[in-house]
């Protein structure tokens, strides 16, 4: 049977080796080595080289709960230190990429005579889902680490800004911010977080604090009636992804490779369905999860609040594409290299990270350098269209229109981008562009960008009725 991630027999041993070294180290550095980074940095690879041979002698039942216990102590000892941010990226980032590289560990290592059990791993494996883990043990680390200062969050002025709050419910972001004490974030809890079923395989994230407080009172903003309608409505989503997957081939043209045999326009035509059925398959995983958590008492945030065709930037687009994991981003990785101030920087550092964080391979770098640069465009324009202020009912007209040929050259773009990442890999950009600056490929270049440019039309008019309504 498959090695499962809650299944912890016979860690204990070798959290043995790693405790007392980390209960050393936390006195040893709180009483006259405070503030002295050869010693912190000393502490953490004494810690790292411990736990390290504790993972190389421990069979696949027990690495995952190994690496939880490595983290919790090296938490205790590091969690009060000005170097935590950067200690703690260096530990997880390299638990990420090493656990990508060996697959999860095998039994090969204790010895030959165990390695005949490498055949009976299963087909699912708890190194795959260690990815959501990984943010889970950023986000605790994280959150230990605040909670020891002040808090900056003004519960009151928040009551009256927010409408969800202000209606007698409670939204993502004062569970978020609100204060945990410290007992809470205990070893159990630790590993409760970790593992909380409905939300271990694939999500939606959630921050520690926004979960641990949920487990005192369950959520409270949907009633059993709309949870039941939230989990009719997957049923009808899941009956449109059999039509999809019965009906369209976009995925078996892209697997096969017969797009080479496509013009340009049908190239198009296969990504944008190829970007249509990545949302609606991850649509009916994240609804899944996310009801059945609902079902438990605790809320998450909501994933692709909005439709694919619905966005008609970048920024919006990754904001309704994996929503809570944009989140995370912005509170563990964004605002603690510097928010708006570095945004140009930032945006380099995050997508790096959101490709390596997928898996270890150039096609998803390569995505995640071409979102980039198509992305600083964006920003630019934004800034200075923000400082413009329409005058008349011509400038008005005239921002309008522009907004409209931007978002069109923004769809183009990200459509580019993952045609690269999901169909045609990086080896084929000289290809497509080759094809589309041909005599061929220019009225079909200039028929996609007008069709973009009349649905972000159709999109402003969508959002100018939201606002009207509310």
């Amino acid at each position: 049977m498959e090695e499962l991630p809650w299944k912890f027999t016979n860690s204990y041993p070798c959290y043995g080796h790693v405790y007392p070294c980390g209960n050393y180290l936390e006195v040893s550095i709180s009483s006259k080595r405070e503030g002295d980074v050869c010693y912190l940095v000393i502490g953490f690879f004494e810690l790292f080289i411990v736990s390290t041979w504790s993972l190389c002698h421990v069979c696949p039942f027990n690495s995952f709960n190994e690496l939880c216990s490595c983290k919790d102590v090296f938490l205790q000892i590091f969690a009060q230190s000005k170097y935590f941010s950067c200690l703690l990226w260096m530990f997880n980032i390299f638990f990420l990429i090493w656990n990508r590289i060996y697959e999860g560990y095998s039994f090969r290592t204790i010895g030959q005579s165990w390695a005949f059990l490498d055949n009976y791993r299963g087909t699912f494996r708890w190194h795959i889902c260690f990815n959501f883990v990984i943010l889970r043990m950023i986000s605790f680390g994280y959150d230990y680490h605040w909670a020891h200062q002040d808090s900056r969050f003004d519960q009151e002025k928040h009551m009256q800004r927010c409408r969800i709050c202000s209606s007698g419910k409670t939204c993502y972001l004062s569970l978020q911010e609100r204060s945990i004490h410290t007992d809470k974030f205990s070893f159990s809890m630790y590993l409760c977080y970790l593992v909380y079923a409905p939300l271990y395989i694939a999500g939606p994230i959630v921050s520690f604090n926004a979960f641990a407080s949920q487990l005192d009172m369950p959520q409270r903003n949907h009633s059993i009636g709309q949870i039941a309608w939230y989990g009719f409505r997957w049923v009808l989503s899941l009956f449109l992804m059999e039509v999809m997957t019965h009906f369209f081939c976009y995925n078996a043209f892209t697997i096969s490779g017969l797009w080479r045999e496509f013009s340009p326009f049908e190239v198009f035509i296969i990504g944008y369905g190829v970007l249509n059925f990545m949302w609606l398959k991850f649509f009916l995983i994240w609804r899944y999860f996310r009801f059945w958590s609902l079902v438990g008492g605790v809320d998450v945030p909501e994933n692709m609040p909005r439709c694919i065709n619905n966005c008609y930037d970048l920024e919006s687009f990754w904001k309704n594409w994996h929503a809570s994991f944009n989140k995370w981003l912005v509170r563990y990785l964004y605002i603690p290299l510097g928010g708006s101030r570095k945004k140009l920087l930032n945006v380099w550092v995050i997508f790096t990270f959101v490709a390596v964080w997928h898996d270890l391979e150039w096609r998803l770098l390569s995505w995640a350098w071409l979102t980039c640069l198509f992305f600083i465009p964006e920003m630019i324009v934004k800034s200075a269209v923000s400082a413009l202020k329409a005058k008349s009912a011509i400038h008005e007209f005239i921002l309008r229109e522009l907004g409209a040929v931007a978002g069109a050259i923004t769809i183009t773009s990200l459509m580019v981008a993952n045609l690269v990442g999901y169909v045609i890999g990086p080896s084929g950009i000289n290809w497509l562009i080759s094809r589309l600056l041909h005599r061929d490929g220019l009225p079909v270049l200039g028929g996609i960008f007008t069709t973009f440019y009349v649905g972000t039309k159709l999109m402003f008019h969508i959002q100018d009725t939201k606002k009207n309504l509310q």
